[in-house]
């Protein structure tokens, strides 16, 4: 299992949100490149990057921010964050990601979807996200009536390769991940599935490596790490050793 370090952008700066609410932003670093310095520097496989004035806006807003970090690191970035036409996605891998994250257009827009699928493969990751149960727009701003399991199923049948599915009554909570859900979203597809939300203590990556089914790839950790609860170092010896 993968531990992604996440690095969420806004307003220039590295900041992580509880239950993704803008009005409850811890600011950590000025500059995000230092965040993903170090966390490369203890050991990162790969990063995880979150444009989130882009989110809320629609279109990518911190593309020099990736460009940096990109250029800063060996390791993969994937990056999400307002990519909701081709052109967003386009400018984001010639920034330098590796990845990109794609929410709101996933579910709203087919064409779109097939289309990136299509041109972009396995570079493609579709988000998606959830609140009681049911899926989150616009950068977590509007509530969906779709079920999160449901939509992972459909998404999947269409050759989705690999989701991120984000628990955001957990998210940055640090209270433990959204387990259950996690295991529903799972059985839902083969597809590879990324984790997020809820990571609080070593003992949370120890139970997801442990728990988790076999296509749960990876985790993102954010609020955990930039609080030093444990390094990127650590947090991957947990993750091999439970493997």
């Amino acid at each position: 299992m993968i531990l992604y370090p996440a690095i969420d952008i806004r307003g220039g700066h590295a900041v992580r949100l509880v239950q993704g609410d803008y009005e409850r932003e811890t600011a950590y670093d000025a500059d995000p490149v230092d965040a993903a310095v170090r966390w490369a520097g203890e050991g990162a496989r790969f990063l995880h990057v979150v444009d989130l004035d882009g989110a809320k806006a629609g279109a990518p807003r911190n593309l020099e921010a990736v460009r940096r970090i990109a250029a800063a690191v060996d390791c993969p970035i994937q990056v999400g964050g307002g990519l909701r036409d081709a052109e967003a996605v386009a400018a984001v891998l010639d920034a330098g990601a590796e990845r990109v994250v794609i929410g709101t257009a996933a579910l709203r827009d087919p064409g779109f979807l097939d289309a990136m699928l299509e041109s972009h493969g396995e570079r493609a990751v579709v988000s998606v996200d959830a609140r009681d149960g049911k899926v989150a727009l616009a950068g977590w701003t509007e509530a969906g009536e779709e079920g999160v399991v449901e939509a992972v199923a459909e998404l999947s049948s269409r050759g989705v390769p690999r989701f991120l599915c984000t628990a955001i009554e957990v998210d940055g909570t640090m209270e433990g991940p959204a387990l259950d859900q996690l295991s529903r979203i799972a059985a839902a597809t083969k597809a590879q599935v990324i984790a997020s939300g809820g990571v609080g203590d070593i003992s949370d990556l120890e139970t997801l490596a442990q728990e988790a089914a076999p296509n749960v790839e990876g985790v993102i950790v954010g609020r955990a790490l930039y609080e030093r609860r444990f390094t990127v170092a650590q947090g991957i010896e947990v993750l091999a050793a439970a493997n």
